[in-house]
């Protein structure tokens, strides 16, 4: 399977709110570097992160995918929302590195639309 598609099909899981089934799809080790925010080591820490933000699941426009060898880049629109109910949206830029089938590590560019 090309890592572009084990991403979708891990996605599809955000997107139904089955944390847990996407999170199958990550390495025990998975690093998750947010750029100028924060970095989550391992699997415990990116799914305390996903139990804090994802109050509702994440909604995904996917505008690019690009793979080449163990990276998949995709460009994008996310809206979340926040504690209050309301959503706040967000262009992103998810670099992927793959190891053995299974997202290893991330490292976002998120920027919040004023």
């Amino acid at each position: 399977m090309k890592n572009t598609t084990i991403l979708q099909t891990a996605n599809e899981f955000v997107a139904k709110g089955d944390y847990e089934s996407f999170l199958a799809y990550c390495t025990a080790e998975t690093k998750w570097v947010f750029v100028g925010d924060r970095v989550l080591h391992g699997i415990e820490e990116v799914r305390a992160y996903m139990k804090e933000f994802y109050h509702e699941p994440p909604v995904f426009k996917l505008e690019k995918f690009i793979e080449e060898g163990d990276f998949v880049m995709v460009t994008g629109e996310i809206k979340l929302k926040n504690k209050a109910g309301r959503y706040e949206n967000f262009d992103y830029c998810d670099i992927w590195r793959f190891e053995d089938g299974k997202m290893a590590e991330l490292k976002a560019f998120v920027i919040e639309k004023h």
